[in-house]
């Protein structure tokens, strides 16, 4: 299973756009900034919006296209499912 996920600060100002084989732990590792970059440099941690894929090969082409979105589409994208732009990771019971 492969995912392509939406990851916003707490002022939804930043949205970061990913891909990866096991969301939950790399959610984890945005969350407690384990890397250094972009995702640590502006406090997003905040997971808004996932797809999942069961090839790796088509979630990279999705990362890759929804990277060349502009941001209204992305925004629309995200609130067509989870309009309140709540935090999923949290939803799952992964509180910090």
């Amino acid at each position: 299973m492969y995912c392509v996920y939406i990851l916003t600060n707490k002022n939804h100002t930043v949205l970061y756009i990913g891909v990866t084989g096991h969301l939950i732990g790399r959610i984890y590792q945005h969350r407690q900034e384990l890397a250094p970059g972009f995702t640590a440099r502006y406090k997003v941690h905040k997971l808004v919006y996932y797809e999942i894929y069961r090839d790796a090969l088509a979630a990279i082409a999705r990362e890759k296209q929804l990277k060349t979105w502009n941001r209204a589409w992305k925004e629309r994208l995200i609130a067509a499912q989870n309009p309140s732009w709540r935090d999923l990771y949290e939803d799952w019971g992964f509180i910090w």
